[in-house]
């Protein structure tokens, strides 16, 4: 099908303009003043809203066991939620199980690939390290995967020490992937719960007061050192403290290749809302912090210190013993609840791969915080630059999948679980007013979200392979 879009204020990372853009076999053929075309097209008169590359969300989790349960979004639902929020590409992390990572990868085709909504990615986590396992990350390249991600917490699980994070970083170095981090230290969280525990702490705030904030300041400049003695790129995932932030803009001014991404509940949410009746639906990791670190996450993203938005979206259930009607039928998944009387029990993890353009949009540019390019570089250009998906992702040009978001500058929506389109039981933005929303949105050149009407489909998405070698930004 052929689509002519007439007469849209085209923004972008770095242009602002109004023009006319052509679609025809799923990518973006034309752009122009008063595009003339012949033929079976539909056009669709867009004066007055503005159109944007579609979303690009590199940091989500869909389908992710966890404490007896398993995160309540799956590759569809996930998918839906984020298209209504105006995001089409998103990418999701594969858990390295016991076995070989070709291994996990199939499993992860197998949980995803029927299911896809839009077009996704993987990330490949790096759980263990020795020399079979270097030989595997020297071959993710093949399998589309161009980024690994490390941890220095969870112990006796997920993190490696500093050596084998070197090592890594050096391998993806040598083949052209990048390096991811979670920064916290693993050694004292897991000191200081067991002395909370241990003292009967097991409240919400007690999530956070045993994973102190300077444990990430501290992992994210030791992480940045590592990467300079590697001579490798670094991306630094959901940074919520300002001393993260200074840091990032330490190593970053002195000509090391490390990048952050942050996520929007840290710019608004603090350890207070933790300490909340329901405190549990604002548990995740690394934890809420401090109004002092919003404002500098904030400043960090006007100044362009953080380089990317993404939403770490891993959602569950606020009370999974109660059912919820998705497209019509009850669900239940286990959730928060299960640690009601602990809070080393509660699943980590919140809703917002829906949210973040809309919430970002009026807090960020309709408070004049950020540029609408800056808000484009952020959620959609930036992410496609660093994962190796520019300029078939993330760009308004000849050539580009046809990922296309008309936004409604004007529209006024009152925020919430109702309006988001996440398979769970809360919002953390209810009753948010936001001014401007998606109207439509198109993945491929396919309208799949017009207004509050759903027309993609599960197995519609595709499976991106990504560039190795990709830009440091």
């Amino acid at each position: 099908m052929t689509v002519l879009l007439r007469s849209g204020k085209l923004i972008t990372a770095s242009e602002t303009f109004v023009a006319d853009i052509l679609v025809e076999d799923e990518k973006i053929v034309a752009i122009g003043k008063d595009l003339q075309v012949e033929g079976d097209v539909q056009v669709i008169d867009v004066q007055g809203k503005i159109i944007m590359p579609g979303g690009v969300d590199p940091h989500v989790h869909l389908n992710l066991p966890m404490f007896d349960t398993v995160s309540s979004d799956d590759h569809y639902t996930g998918h839906k939620a984020a298209a209504f929020g105006g995001t089409t590409t998103v990418m999701d992390f594969i858990p390295h199980y016991p076995g070989s990572m070709a291994a996990s990868i199939q499993l992860w085709h197998e949980r995803a690939d029927s299911l896809a909504a839009v077009d996704f990615g993987f990330h490949m986590n790096v759980e263990r390290f020795d020399e079979d396992i270097a030989r595997e990350i020297a071959q993710l390249p093949k399998e589309g995967i161009t980024s690994v991600k490390v941890f220095t917490a969870y112990n006796n699980r997920m993190r490696l020490q500093d050596g084998d994070i070197f090592r890594t970083m050096r391998v993806a170095r040598d083949n052209g992937l990048l390096t991811m981090l979670h920064a916290e230290n693993g050694d004292v969280i897991d000191v200081l719960v067991e002395e909370a525990l241990a003292a009967g702490h097991k409240t919400p705030e007690w999530h956070a007061l045993t994973r102190p904030g300077w444990g990430e300041v501290e992992a994210a400049l030791r992480a940045a050192s590592l990467s300079a003695q590697a001579d490798a790129p670094l991306y630094i995932v959901h940074m919520n403290m300002a001393g993260e932030v200074d840091m990032l803009q330490y190593a970053r001014e002195r000509g090391l290749k490390v990048m952050g991404e942050t996520c929007p509940p840290y710019l608004f949410f603090s350890i207070d809302e933790l300490r909340r009746p329901d405190g549990a639906k604002w548990i995740c990791s690394p934890p809420m912090r401090s109004k002092e670190d919003n404002a500098r996450l904030w400043k960090g993203l006007t100044e362009g210190t953080i380089q990317t938005m993404g939403t770490d979206h891993c959602p569950f259930f606020y009370d999974g013993t109660k059912p919820i009607l998705y497209e019509g039928k009850p669900v239940a998944i286990p959730g928060k609840e299960l640690g009601k009387d602990d809070f080393t029990k509660i699943p980590n993890g919140l809703p917002g791969v829906g949210d973040r353009l809309p919430v970002l949009w009026t807090t960020g540019v309709g408070a004049g915080k950020i540029t609408p390019n800056q808000f484009v570089a952020l959620t959609s250009t930036n992410p496609a630059k660093i994962f190796g998906l520019y300029p078939q992702k993330g760009s308004l040009l000849p050539g580009s999948d046809a990922d296309i978001v008309v936004w409604d500058p004007q529209k006024q929506v009152k925020y919430g679980v109702e309006v988001a389109k996440h398979r769970t039981d809360y919002n953390l933005y209810e009753g948010w007013e936001l001014v401007g929303f998606p109207e439509k949105v198109f993945l491929r050149g396919q309208m799949i979200v017009d207004g509050d009407q759903w027309l993609g489909k599960a197995g519609m998405g595709r499976y991106l392979h990504r560039q190795p070698f990709a830009p440091v930004l």
